[in-house]
């Protein structure tokens, strides 16, 4: 390898490591040519790449890309897997291509700012896809959101049958109450016209009546006067 396939190399390789959501290191001895072939179409799926990289060419990358974490694992027989779509589901397909061949002995990596020892490898490995974890998440967000859904309709159908019986009841029918025989605060019923015109008779007489009594008092008063 010349000089310029060599910076070739090294500058993608580092943009393998910017453009990486997560990186993993394994040691490849004994993988054969097809089985690399198999691992790569398989982690193809998962939006990743595998490759078997040259240690000292590699470290040069990763002080290019500030990615200081990579140069430990650089060490003995190495080849990365570098994943920019879905984590877990890289992590599942290498654990389940090396339980089928055993041929690969993790080494480490990391996840964004997360270093992955073996442990924390197959827990990732043992996530569901991505895919998977956003319906659960959806899932158990429209939960409460179904329930308040549910409870509100509940809760509106509830008040309709109430004001539908106390409409029945005739205490909601949008119309005026009728008037009491007393009227507003006890006052009497309004009298007619015939009552009204009988009444104001009756007053004039006794007013009349009361008018001669007095002109007789007068008169008998002023005959004594006389007299005397």
């Amino acid at each position: 390898m010349n000089r310029d396939e060599k910076s070739a190399t090294i500058e993608e390789i580092a943009a393998q490591i910017e453009a990486s959501e997560a990186i993993f290191a394994v040691d490849y001895r004994g993988i054969s040519v097809p089985q690399a072939a198999e691992l790569r179409g398989k982690l193809r799926e998962s939006d990743a790449s595998f490759r078997i990289v040259k240690n000292r060419l590699t470290k040069i990358a990763a002080e290019k890309a500030g990615e200081q974490r990579l140069a430990e694992l650089l060490q003995g027989p190495t080849a990365l897997a570098f994943v920019r779509g879905d984590t877990a589901a890289a992590a599942k397909a290498i654990s389940t291509f090396n339980k089928e061949h055993e041929v690969l002995a993790y080494k480490g990596g990391f996840m964004g700012e997360t270093a992955l020892d073996e442990d924390g490898f197959k827990s990732i490995a043992r996530l569901p896809a991505r895919e998977v974890l956003i319906g659960q998440f959806a899932g158990v967000v429209a939960s409460p959101l179904t329930g308040l859904v549910r409870g509100l309709g509940s809760l509106i159908q509830g008040l309709a049958l109430q004001l539908g019986q106390i409409a029945e009841q005739g205490l909601v029918s949008g119309e005026a109450p009728e008037p009491s025989a007393a009227g507003p605060a006890g006052e009497a019923e309004e009298a007619t016209p015939e009552e009204a015109k009988a009444e104001a008779e009756a007053e004039t007489s006794s007013d009349d009546g009361e008018s001669s009594d007095d002109e007789n008092e007068t008169s008998d008063q002023d005959s004594k006067e006389e007299e005397g």
